[in-house]
Protein backbone atom coordinates (compact mmCIF):
# COMPACT_ATOMS: atom_id res chain seq x y z
CA UNK A 1 0.00 0.00 0.00
CA UNK A 2 1.06 3.58 -0.54
CA UNK A 3 0.78 6.69 1.68
CA UNK A 4 2.96 5.27 4.42
CA UNK A 5 3.68 6.90 7.77
CA UNK A 6 7.01 8.35 8.85
CA UNK A 7 7.90 4.94 10.30
CA UNK A 8 7.48 3.35 6.86
CA UNK A 9 4.29 1.55 7.84
CA UNK A 10 0.86 1.71 6.26
CA UNK A 11 -1.71 3.20 8.63
CA UNK A 12 -5.07 1.41 8.65
CA UNK A 13 -7.88 2.74 10.83
CA UNK A 14 -10.75 0.35 11.55
CA UNK A 15 -14.00 1.49 13.13
CA UNK A 16 -16.13 -1.35 14.50
CA UNK A 17 -18.49 -2.28 17.31
CA UNK A 18 -18.24 -6.00 16.50
CA UNK A 19 -15.76 -7.84 18.81
CA UNK A 20 -15.46 -10.80 16.42
CA UNK A 21 -14.63 -8.54 13.47
CA UNK A 22 -12.17 -6.59 15.63
CA UNK A 23 -10.36 -9.80 16.52
CA UNK A 24 -10.27 -10.82 12.85
CA UNK A 25 -8.82 -7.43 11.90
CA UNK A 26 -6.06 -7.72 14.50
CA UNK A 27 -5.16 -11.17 13.21
CA UNK A 28 -5.29 -10.07 9.58
CA UNK A 29 -3.12 -6.97 9.80
CA UNK A 30 -0.63 -8.11 12.45
CA UNK A 31 1.24 -10.43 10.09
CA UNK A 32 4.43 -8.98 8.63
CA UNK A 33 4.62 -5.92 10.87
CA UNK A 34 4.14 -3.46 8.00
CA UNK A 35 0.72 -2.21 9.12
CA UNK A 36 0.18 0.48 11.73
CA UNK A 37 -3.29 -0.61 12.85
CA UNK A 38 -5.62 1.58 14.88
CA UNK A 39 -8.96 0.12 15.97
CA UNK A 40 -11.68 2.47 17.20
CA UNK A 41 -14.45 0.78 19.17
CA UNK A 42 -17.92 2.07 18.42
CA UNK A 43 -20.04 3.23 15.50
CA UNK A 44 -19.56 5.85 12.83
CA UNK A 45 -22.55 7.72 14.24
CA UNK A 46 -20.44 8.50 17.33
CA UNK A 47 -16.91 8.73 15.94
CA UNK A 48 -17.32 10.37 12.52
CA UNK A 49 -15.66 13.59 13.76
CA UNK A 50 -12.72 11.95 15.53
CA UNK A 51 -11.25 9.47 13.05
CA UNK A 52 -7.64 9.94 11.98
CA UNK A 53 -7.56 11.76 8.63
CA UNK A 54 -3.86 10.92 8.17
CA UNK A 55 -4.70 7.24 7.75
CA UNK A 56 -3.80 5.41 4.55
CA UNK A 57 -7.20 3.77 4.45
CA UNK A 58 -10.23 3.75 6.76
CA UNK A 59 -12.39 0.65 7.24
CA UNK A 60 -15.89 1.28 8.60
CA UNK A 61 -17.94 -1.63 9.97
CA UNK A 62 -21.49 -0.46 9.36
CA UNK A 63 -25.04 -1.43 10.25
CA UNK A 64 -26.64 -0.03 7.10
CA UNK A 65 -30.15 -0.50 8.50
CA UNK A 66 -29.38 2.07 11.17
CA UNK A 67 -30.23 5.56 9.94
CA UNK A 68 -27.94 7.25 12.46
CA UNK A 69 -24.95 5.23 11.25
CA UNK A 70 -25.70 6.08 7.61
CA UNK A 71 -25.92 9.75 8.57
CA UNK A 72 -22.62 9.45 10.41
CA UNK A 73 -20.99 7.88 7.38
CA UNK A 74 -22.26 10.73 5.20
CA UNK A 75 -20.73 13.27 7.61
CA UNK A 76 -17.45 11.37 7.58
CA UNK A 77 -17.29 11.26 3.78
CA UNK A 78 -18.03 15.00 3.58
CA UNK A 79 -15.23 15.65 6.07
CA UNK A 80 -12.73 13.46 4.18
CA UNK A 81 -13.51 14.90 0.74
CA UNK A 82 -12.20 11.81 -1.07
CA UNK A 83 -8.99 10.99 0.82
CA UNK A 84 -8.14 8.78 2.52
CA UNK A 85 -10.27 6.11 0.83
CA UNK A 86 -12.99 4.43 2.88
CA UNK A 87 -13.92 0.75 2.70
CA UNK A 88 -17.31 -0.12 4.19
CA UNK A 89 -18.04 -3.53 5.70
CA UNK A 90 -21.80 -4.11 5.60
CA UNK A 91 -23.84 -6.80 7.32
CA UNK A 92 -26.19 -7.54 4.43
CA UNK A 93 -26.46 -7.11 0.67
CA UNK A 94 -29.10 -4.57 -0.25
CA UNK A 95 -29.35 -2.71 -3.57
CA UNK A 96 -30.69 0.51 -2.02
CA UNK A 97 -27.94 0.61 0.59
CA UNK A 98 -25.28 -0.09 -2.02
CA UNK A 99 -26.61 2.79 -4.10
CA UNK A 100 -26.34 5.13 -1.10
CA UNK A 101 -22.79 4.00 -0.42
CA UNK A 102 -21.69 4.65 -3.97
CA UNK A 103 -23.40 8.05 -3.95
CA UNK A 104 -21.29 8.88 -0.91
CA UNK A 105 -18.25 7.98 -3.06
CA UNK A 106 -16.85 5.32 -0.81
CA UNK A 107 -13.92 3.49 -2.39
CA UNK A 108 -15.39 -0.01 -2.06
CA UNK A 109 -17.63 -2.14 0.12
CA UNK A 110 -17.66 -5.76 1.25
CA UNK A 111 -20.39 -7.82 2.84
CA UNK A 112 -19.89 -10.03 5.89
CA UNK A 113 -18.51 -12.59 6.32
CA UNK A 114 -15.28 -11.08 4.99
CA UNK A 115 -12.21 -13.26 4.61
CA UNK A 116 -8.87 -11.77 5.70
CA UNK A 117 -7.36 -12.02 2.21
CA UNK A 118 -10.21 -10.14 0.52
CA UNK A 119 -10.06 -7.37 3.14
CA UNK A 120 -6.33 -6.90 2.60
CA UNK A 121 -6.65 -6.96 -1.18
CA UNK A 122 -9.53 -4.50 -1.15
CA UNK A 123 -7.60 -2.06 1.04
CA UNK A 124 -4.55 -2.39 -1.19
CA UNK A 125 -6.59 -1.84 -4.34
CA UNK A 126 -8.32 1.34 -3.17
CA UNK A 127 -5.05 2.82 -1.91
CA UNK A 128 -3.33 2.19 -5.24
CA UNK A 129 -5.87 4.39 -7.02
CA UNK A 130 -4.25 7.87 -7.25
CA UNK A 131 -5.99 10.77 -5.56
CA UNK A 132 -8.64 12.34 -7.78
CA UNK A 133 -8.71 9.33 -10.11
CA UNK A 134 -11.79 7.14 -10.05
CA UNK A 135 -11.55 3.41 -10.44
CA UNK A 136 -12.66 2.61 -13.96
CA UNK A 137 -15.27 0.01 -14.77
CA UNK A 138 -14.91 -2.26 -17.77
CA UNK A 139 -17.27 -1.92 -20.70
CA UNK A 140 -19.04 -5.28 -20.79
CA UNK A 141 -20.65 -6.68 -23.95
CA UNK A 142 -22.78 -9.84 -23.71
CA UNK A 143 -23.90 -11.96 -26.67
CA UNK A 144 -26.77 -14.41 -26.21
CA UNK A 145 -28.01 -16.70 -28.97
CA UNK A 146 -31.77 -16.86 -29.48
CA UNK A 147 -31.40 -20.07 -31.52
CA UNK A 148 -28.57 -22.51 -32.02
CA UNK A 149 -26.10 -21.79 -34.80
CA UNK A 150 -27.07 -18.12 -35.13
CA UNK A 151 -23.46 -16.98 -34.96
CA UNK A 152 -23.24 -15.50 -31.45
CA UNK A 153 -19.73 -16.88 -30.96
CA UNK A 154 -18.48 -15.44 -34.26
CA UNK A 155 -19.92 -12.02 -33.45
CA UNK A 156 -18.49 -12.14 -29.92
CA UNK A 157 -15.02 -12.84 -31.26
CA UNK A 158 -15.16 -10.18 -33.96
CA UNK A 159 -16.48 -7.60 -31.49
CA UNK A 160 -13.61 -8.38 -29.12
CA UNK A 161 -11.15 -8.01 -32.00
CA UNK A 162 -12.60 -4.63 -32.97
CA UNK A 163 -12.43 -3.35 -29.39
CA UNK A 164 -8.88 -4.63 -29.11
CA UNK A 165 -7.90 -2.69 -32.22
CA UNK A 166 -9.30 0.52 -30.71
CA UNK A 167 -6.82 0.49 -27.82
CA UNK A 168 -3.03 0.87 -28.09
CA UNK A 169 -2.44 -1.09 -24.87
CA UNK A 170 -3.69 -4.27 -26.47
CA UNK A 171 -2.62 -6.81 -23.84
CA UNK A 172 -4.42 -4.94 -21.05
CA UNK A 173 -7.33 -3.91 -23.27
CA UNK A 174 -9.78 -6.67 -24.09
CA UNK A 175 -10.79 -10.04 -22.72
CA UNK A 176 -13.15 -12.53 -24.37
CA UNK A 177 -14.94 -14.76 -21.85
CA UNK A 178 -16.64 -17.98 -22.98
CA UNK A 179 -19.24 -18.86 -20.34
CA UNK A 180 -20.62 -21.83 -22.29
CA UNK A 181 -18.79 -24.41 -20.21
CA UNK A 182 -20.53 -27.31 -21.96
CA UNK A 183 -20.32 -26.42 -25.67
CA UNK A 184 -18.10 -23.33 -25.80
CA UNK A 185 -16.29 -22.76 -29.10
CA UNK A 186 -14.34 -19.50 -28.67
CA UNK A 187 -11.02 -21.25 -28.12
CA UNK A 188 -11.59 -23.56 -31.09
CA UNK A 189 -12.48 -20.66 -33.37
CA UNK A 190 -9.23 -18.91 -32.40
CA UNK A 191 -7.13 -22.09 -32.41
CA UNK A 192 -6.23 -21.70 -28.74
CA UNK A 193 -5.88 -24.13 -25.87
CA UNK A 194 -8.63 -23.46 -23.26
CA UNK A 195 -6.87 -22.93 -19.94
CA UNK A 196 -9.66 -22.21 -17.44
CA UNK A 197 -9.49 -25.08 -14.94
CA UNK A 198 -12.96 -25.26 -13.40
CA UNK A 199 -12.04 -28.22 -11.20
CA UNK A 200 -9.39 -26.11 -9.48
CA UNK A 201 -11.34 -22.91 -8.86
CA UNK A 202 -14.92 -24.12 -8.31
CA UNK A 203 -14.32 -25.73 -4.85
CA UNK A 204 -12.51 -22.58 -3.63
CA UNK A 205 -13.50 -19.53 -5.74
CA UNK A 206 -11.83 -17.26 -3.18
CA UNK A 207 -8.46 -18.57 -4.44
CA UNK A 208 -9.02 -16.92 -7.79
CA UNK A 209 -6.78 -13.85 -7.86
CA UNK A 210 -4.86 -11.92 -10.50
CA UNK A 211 -1.94 -14.35 -10.45
CA UNK A 212 -4.13 -17.42 -10.92
CA UNK A 213 -6.21 -15.63 -13.53
CA UNK A 214 -3.07 -14.92 -15.56
CA UNK A 215 -2.25 -18.62 -15.55
CA UNK A 216 -5.70 -19.43 -16.92
CA UNK A 217 -5.69 -16.79 -19.66
CA UNK A 218 -4.95 -17.81 -23.23
CA UNK A 219 -3.62 -15.12 -25.58
CA UNK A 220 -4.30 -14.93 -29.30
CA UNK A 221 -1.50 -13.67 -31.56
CA UNK A 222 -3.48 -10.42 -31.91
CA UNK A 223 -3.10 -9.79 -28.17
CA UNK A 224 -6.69 -10.74 -27.32
CA UNK A 225 -7.00 -12.41 -23.90
CA UNK A 226 -9.38 -15.37 -23.81
CA UNK A 227 -11.01 -17.12 -20.84
CA UNK A 228 -12.35 -20.51 -21.90
CA UNK A 229 -12.68 -23.95 -20.33
CA UNK A 230 -12.33 -27.32 -22.06
CA UNK A 231 -15.66 -28.54 -23.44
CA UNK A 232 -17.78 -30.95 -21.41
CA UNK A 233 -20.38 -32.01 -24.03
CA UNK A 234 -21.62 -35.05 -22.09
CA UNK A 235 -21.79 -33.32 -18.71
CA UNK A 236 -24.72 -31.06 -17.87
CA UNK A 237 -24.20 -29.33 -14.55
CA UNK A 238 -24.80 -26.05 -12.76
CA UNK A 239 -21.76 -24.11 -11.60
CA UNK A 240 -21.58 -22.13 -8.39
CA UNK A 241 -22.73 -18.54 -9.05
CA UNK A 242 -20.00 -17.27 -6.72
CA UNK A 243 -17.37 -18.78 -9.01
CA UNK A 244 -18.83 -17.16 -12.13
CA UNK A 245 -19.35 -13.72 -10.60
CA UNK A 246 -15.92 -13.83 -8.91
CA UNK A 247 -14.34 -14.66 -12.26
CA UNK A 248 -16.12 -11.83 -14.07
CA UNK A 249 -15.48 -9.35 -11.28
CA UNK A 250 -11.76 -10.10 -11.46
CA UNK A 251 -11.66 -9.91 -15.26
CA UNK A 252 -13.60 -6.64 -15.34
CA UNK A 253 -11.19 -5.05 -12.87
CA UNK A 254 -8.17 -5.77 -15.08
CA UNK A 255 -9.44 -5.15 -18.61
CA UNK A 256 -10.96 -2.13 -20.33
CA UNK A 257 -13.34 -4.20 -22.46
CA UNK A 258 -14.93 -7.56 -21.62
CA UNK A 259 -16.90 -9.51 -24.24
CA UNK A 260 -18.97 -12.44 -22.98
CA UNK A 261 -20.21 -15.33 -25.11
CA UNK A 262 -23.24 -16.56 -23.14
CA UNK A 263 -24.72 -20.08 -23.18
CA UNK A 264 -28.30 -20.39 -24.38
CA UNK A 265 -29.23 -22.33 -21.24
CA UNK A 266 -30.38 -20.05 -18.40
CA UNK A 267 -28.40 -20.70 -15.21
CA UNK A 268 -28.71 -19.30 -11.69
CA UNK A 269 -25.98 -16.78 -12.50
CA UNK A 270 -27.33 -15.63 -15.88
CA UNK A 271 -29.42 -12.79 -14.44
CA UNK A 272 -26.40 -11.32 -12.65
CA UNK A 273 -24.18 -11.49 -15.72
CA UNK A 274 -26.73 -9.86 -18.00
CA UNK A 275 -27.61 -7.22 -15.41
CA UNK A 276 -23.93 -6.35 -15.09
CA UNK A 277 -23.46 -5.84 -18.85
CA UNK A 278 -23.38 -2.48 -20.57
CA UNK A 279 -24.53 -3.83 -23.92
CA UNK A 280 -26.64 -6.95 -24.45
CA UNK A 281 -27.08 -8.47 -27.90
CA UNK A 282 -29.56 -11.24 -28.70
CA UNK A 283 -28.32 -12.99 -31.85
CA UNK A 284 -30.73 -14.70 -34.21
CA UNK A 285 -31.02 -15.73 -37.85
CA UNK A 286 -33.17 -14.63 -40.76
CA UNK A 287 -35.90 -17.25 -40.33
CA UNK A 288 -39.44 -17.09 -38.97
CA UNK A 289 -38.60 -19.34 -35.97
CA UNK A 290 -35.43 -17.33 -35.33
CA UNK A 291 -37.25 -14.00 -35.24
CA UNK A 292 -39.98 -15.47 -33.01
CA UNK A 293 -37.41 -16.86 -30.55
CA UNK A 294 -35.59 -13.53 -30.47
CA UNK A 295 -38.80 -11.64 -29.76
CA UNK A 296 -39.77 -14.01 -26.93
CA UNK A 297 -36.27 -13.92 -25.44
CA UNK A 298 -36.16 -10.12 -25.44
CA UNK A 299 -39.56 -10.00 -23.72
CA UNK A 300 -38.39 -12.48 -21.08
CA UNK A 301 -35.20 -10.50 -20.42
CA UNK A 302 -37.09 -7.24 -20.02
CA UNK A 303 -39.51 -8.88 -17.62
CA UNK A 304 -36.76 -10.45 -15.51
CA UNK A 305 -34.22 -7.63 -15.64
CA UNK A 306 -36.17 -4.42 -15.49
CA UNK A 307 -33.08 -2.39 -14.49
CA UNK A 308 -30.70 -4.14 -16.86
CA UNK A 309 -29.42 -3.09 -20.28
CA UNK A 310 -31.90 -2.83 -23.12
CA UNK A 311 -31.40 -5.95 -25.27
CA UNK A 312 -30.79 -5.39 -28.98
CA UNK A 313 -31.50 -8.11 -31.51
CA UNK A 314 -28.93 -8.88 -34.18
CA UNK A 315 -30.24 -10.66 -37.25
CA UNK A 316 -27.13 -12.43 -38.47
CA UNK A 317 -26.50 -13.50 -42.08
CA UNK A 318 -29.08 -10.97 -43.22
CA UNK A 319 -29.95 -10.84 -46.94
CA UNK A 320 -32.03 -8.07 -48.44
CA UNK A 321 -34.81 -9.47 -50.61
CA UNK A 322 -37.16 -7.58 -52.92
CA UNK A 323 -38.70 -10.56 -54.63
CA UNK A 324 -39.17 -14.27 -54.00
CA UNK A 325 -40.17 -16.18 -50.90
CA UNK A 326 -38.79 -15.81 -47.40
CA UNK A 327 -38.54 -13.01 -44.88
CA UNK A 328 -38.00 -9.40 -45.91
CA UNK A 329 -36.75 -6.52 -43.80
CA UNK A 330 -40.30 -5.21 -43.46
CA UNK A 331 -41.39 -8.49 -41.89
CA UNK A 332 -38.64 -8.27 -39.28
CA UNK A 333 -39.39 -4.61 -38.56
CA UNK A 334 -43.04 -5.50 -38.05
CA UNK A 335 -42.07 -8.24 -35.58
CA UNK A 336 -39.28 -6.50 -33.67
CA UNK A 337 -39.50 -2.78 -34.39
CA UNK A 338 -37.11 -0.66 -36.46
CA UNK A 339 -34.88 0.35 -33.54
CA UNK A 340 -34.83 -3.07 -31.88
CA UNK A 341 -32.63 -4.95 -34.31
CA UNK A 342 -29.47 -4.61 -36.35
CA UNK A 343 -28.64 -6.56 -39.50
CA UNK A 344 -25.27 -8.25 -40.08
CA UNK A 345 -24.84 -9.20 -43.75
CA UNK A 346 -24.37 -12.76 -44.94
CA UNK A 347 -20.78 -13.54 -45.93
CA UNK A 348 -20.47 -17.22 -45.17
CA UNK A 349 -17.27 -17.85 -47.15
CA UNK A 350 -15.42 -15.10 -45.33
CA UNK A 351 -16.56 -16.30 -41.89
CA UNK A 352 -15.73 -19.93 -42.65
CA UNK A 353 -12.20 -19.07 -43.79
CA UNK A 354 -11.60 -16.91 -40.70
CA UNK A 355 -12.78 -19.71 -38.41
CA UNK A 356 -10.72 -22.37 -40.16
CA UNK A 357 -7.59 -20.20 -39.94
CA UNK A 358 -8.28 -18.96 -36.41
CA UNK A 359 -7.89 -15.30 -37.39
CA UNK A 360 -10.07 -12.15 -37.35
CA UNK A 361 -12.23 -11.39 -40.36
CA UNK A 362 -10.05 -8.36 -41.12
CA UNK A 363 -7.05 -10.65 -41.62
CA UNK A 364 -8.95 -12.45 -44.37
CA UNK A 365 -10.42 -9.39 -46.06
CA UNK A 366 -9.79 -5.87 -44.83
CA UNK A 367 -12.84 -3.61 -44.79
CA UNK A 368 -15.29 -6.48 -45.22
CA UNK A 369 -19.03 -5.85 -44.91
CA UNK A 370 -19.44 -7.74 -41.61
CA UNK A 371 -16.73 -5.75 -39.84
CA UNK A 372 -18.13 -2.47 -41.14
CA UNK A 373 -21.57 -3.25 -39.75
CA UNK A 374 -20.17 -4.41 -36.40
CA UNK A 375 -18.20 -1.17 -36.08
CA UNK A 376 -21.41 0.81 -36.47
CA UNK A 377 -23.13 -1.41 -33.92
CA UNK A 378 -20.56 -1.16 -31.13
CA UNK A 379 -19.29 2.38 -31.81
CA UNK A 380 -21.85 4.14 -29.52
CA UNK A 381 -20.56 2.26 -26.46
CA UNK A 382 -17.04 3.60 -27.01
CA UNK A 383 -18.18 7.23 -27.20
CA UNK A 384 -21.36 7.48 -25.15
CA UNK A 385 -21.89 7.04 -21.45
CA UNK A 386 -22.43 3.49 -20.27
CA UNK A 387 -25.96 2.21 -20.79
CA UNK A 388 -25.99 0.68 -17.31
CA UNK A 389 -25.19 2.73 -14.20
CA UNK A 390 -22.04 1.71 -12.34
CA UNK A 391 -24.18 0.71 -9.38
CA UNK A 392 -25.87 -2.06 -11.39
CA UNK A 393 -22.52 -3.48 -12.45
CA UNK A 394 -21.19 -3.24 -8.93
CA UNK A 395 -24.16 -5.09 -7.53
CA UNK A 396 -24.35 -7.82 -10.10
CA UNK A 397 -20.67 -8.64 -10.41
CA UNK A 398 -19.65 -8.31 -6.78
CA UNK A 399 -18.58 -11.67 -5.34
CA UNK A 400 -18.11 -10.32 -1.81
CA UNK A 401 -21.42 -11.41 -0.35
Amino acid sequence: MRNKTATGKTRVVVLTADPAFEQSVHTTFSAGGQIDLSVVNGTVAVHDHSLDLEATVIVVDLDASNGEEMDGLQRLMTRLNGRPPVVVIAQSFDKDVARQLLQMRIADFLVKPVTPVELVRTCARVVQTPAGEEQTEAEIYAFLGAVGGAGATTLSIQTAMLLLGNDPKKRQSTCLVDLDFQHGACADYLDLEPRLDLNEIEPHPERLDRQLLEVMLAYHTSGLAVIAAPNRPAEMRTFDPDMVTRLLDLVSSHFKYVVIDMPRTWFSWTDSVLLGSNRLFVVSEMTVPGVKHAKHLVAAIRERLDEGPRPQVIINRFESRLFGSGLRRGDIVQALGEESFAAIPNNYRLVREAIDRGVPLEDVKRGNNITLQLKKLIAPATTEKSAVPAIAKKLSLSWAK
